[in-house]
């Protein structure tokens, strides 16, 4: 009788919630692989900025800036970690905070296809000449349902549905495929939950010793490169050139900040999230995360001998 697929762990929060310092934990005490589901911290040249883990982490720091990322090719790498791990015997454990590249982790999601270089601008063009309600009942002879979900002031979203809609796909995609019985392998996601007030008080002190540790002279050199669009959605990116340190900071944190509180929304939207207390140490939350998972622990100086 074969035994039951080990499950994929999955730890989501907002920034600043401890996230890797809990992954890491789980993999000093279990065979595990941790893969990144962070849509910047794929970039290589600025590990202080996007807060790149010390530890051995699957899909970090793999392309230059100037490459524009798609959540399709990072599902592509996700999914061959996950599998890699799950054959060696190992618990794939899947780390971050942007909901898209987690959701694409687990689950075979219907990727929008891609659309011709300049259509977007083509829309963006038509979008401020015409003005957003006659924009959006362009859309609506279009893409009907995308159109009843996107408001039109929303010139971000009208544009992206016209250029889907272009493309042969659409905004408003009959079904979500995730936390349900399509997922890829038994999953198991878990919520790190931190008070605010804490949260705050962790992010300020992250982005004061990013320029402590030298952030202003990483992004110059960053900076020197080419960058891409997706790229340049790196929070404190224009923040650290253009402002003064403390400005800056103030800027970066408030950012950061407002980005948490999104990150929040998102996790109080999956479906059996198991919530855990994250305003403790990271070694007692990872220990939750194994028991909750029925993982067996590894003892102490063995984990090389299960790898």
């Amino acid at each position: 009788m074969s035994s039951p697929e080990r499950p994929v762990l999955a730890i989501f929060g907002p920034t600043a919630s401890g996230k890797s310092a809990v992954a890491e934990a789980v993999a000093r005490r279990i065979p595990a692989e941790i893969v990144s589901a962070d849509s910047m911290q794929v970039y290589r040249g600025v590990p202080l900025l996007t807060n790149q883990p010390r530890e051995s982490t699957r899909i970090v720091a793999i392309w230059d800036l100037d490459h524009e990322a798609s959540v399709g090719e990072y599902a592509t790498l996700a999914h061959d970690a996950i599998d890699e791990a799950l054959a060696a015997g190992r618990t794939p454990v899947v780390v971050g905070g942007t909901g898209l590249y987690l959701r694409a982790a687990l689950a075979d999601l219907e990727i929008p296809p891609s659309a011709p270089p300049g259509l977007r601008e083509h829309y963006e063009r038509i979008y401020d000449r015409l003005g957003g309600v006659e924009t959006h009942a362009l859309l609506a002879a279009r893409d009907p349902a995308a159109a009843s979900a996107v408001h039109p002031n929303d010139r971000r979203r009208v544009v992206r549905a016209l250029e889907l809609a272009d493309a042969g796909g659409t905004l408003a995609p009959p079904r979500s495929r995730l936390w349900t019985e399509d997922m890829r392998h038994p999953t198991l996601v878990f919520g790190l939950d931190v008070p605010r007030d804490v949260l705050r008080n962790r992010i300020e002190a992250r982005t004061t010793a990013l320029f402590d540790f030298g952030v202003s002279e990483e992004v110059q050199s960053a900076l020197r490169r080419p960058v891409s669009k997706t790229a340049r959605q790196i929070i404190g990116l224009r923040e650290v050139i253009e402002l003064p340190r403390d400005e800056a900071i103030t800027a970066i944190t408030l950012r950061t900040t407002q980005y948490a509180a999104y990150q929040r929304k998102w996790m109080r939207r999956i479906p059996g999230l198991i919530p855990l207390d994250a305003d403790r140490p990271a070694e007692e939350v990872a220990i939750d995360v194994i028991a909750a998972s029925a993982v067996e622990i590894t003892p102490p100086g063995q984990q090389n001998l299960a790898s």
